[in-house]
């Protein structure tokens, strides 16, 4: 397991030390997060979905394993908030850290294991986790956070709009309607989908941000062993309650082993989320990711 993510670590550390030298420059970073959010990544779920075989007896429990640990989670952390450790904004940022994941190591990690049969799978659960976590941070942020929501249709279109999630229902619809699918198309669905994983890790490297780890430890740390080691376990439980075995349960287990993603600092920057220990949840959540996610896996994949 730790040699087969050992290359996804070692492309978010180059991206890391690209940004810190200054090399290429900081508004290359950004273009290409935005490409591969919007581009890259849609075409290589597009490419893979469209001509995948799977059985929705296996990827259905997946997910559904997913779902329920993610709402085990957030009733939990609602229901047991230390209020008098925790103002209202760092909480919304534990509870971010604790159940939102990094798309881009997602990916690439279930790609480096699975090959193209656990992307498929992959998508499964991106169409589950994705609107799920959604609807569960956006209130909770601007609840406990001392910003503006923008309201439920604000949210609702987001969730809608989600370039993931579009791709993802191309891709399947694709793969159930019975028409042609024009080679020369998929082969640019296809070369644009190689950048995705190289391209997206740089960025996640990019992103971190180790100035900012002078913070709140306790809530620093609660996310830390809440996403990286009692998610995973949860969700292994989970599958043995649905019966989720063999590949799936891989990338089930995977899935809910990732260190939380950087659009979590967006949000709490937007809703009156603590974006400086948000930013610290993400950064050392990254770095740990890359030690407990193969253990995590060697112990319940």
């Amino acid at each position: 397991m730790f040699t087969a993510l050992l290359p996804v670590f070692i492309i978010i550390f180059l991206g890391y030390t690209c940004k810190q030298l200054g090399f290429p420059g900081d508004g290359f970073w950004v273009a290409a997060e935005r490409m591969t959010y919007f581009v890259f990544f849609p075409a290589l779920l597009i490419n893979k979905l469209a001509f995948a075989s799977f059985a929705a007896s296996t990827a259905l429990p997946m997910a559904a394993s997913i779902m329920a640990t993610i709402l085990t989670f957030s009733a939990g952390l609602i229901f047991i908030r230390p209020r008098n450790m925790w103002s209202g904004p760092v909480f919304s940022s534990v509870f971010q850290g604790s159940i939102r994941f990094n798309t881009f190591v997602g990916l690439a990690a279930v790609s480096a294991l699975l090959g193209p049969s656990g992307v498929t799978l992959a998508a499964v659960a991106l169409i589950a986790m994705i609107p799920l976590i959604n609807l569960l941070c956006v209130p909770t942020v601007a609840y406990f956070g001392h910003g503006s929501s923008g309201g439920i249709l604000r949210m609702v279109w987001e969730i809608l709009r989600n370039p993931l999630i579009l791709a993802c229902l191309l891709g399947f619809a694709l793969n159930i309607i019975d028409i042609p699918k024009p080679s020369g198309i998929f082969q640019v669905f296809d070369l644009l989908g190689r950048a995705a994983l190289p391209v997206g890790l740089l960025a996640v490297g990019a992103g971190l941000r180790i100035t900012s780890l002078h913070t709140n430890i306790s809530a620093l740390f609660a996310s830390c062993m809440i996403k990286l080691i009692l998610f995973p376990l949860a969700t292994a439980l989970f599958c043995l309650l649905f019966q989720v075995t063999g590949d799936a349960k891989t990338v089930a287990v995977l899935f809910a082993a990732l260190p939380t993603a950087v659009s979590a600092f967006i949000l709490a920057r937007q809703l009156g989320g603590d974006t400086t220990l948000m930013a610290s949840i993400v950064t050392v959540q990254t770095v740990l990711a890359a030690l407990t996610m193969p253990f995590m896996l060697s112990l319940l994949g």
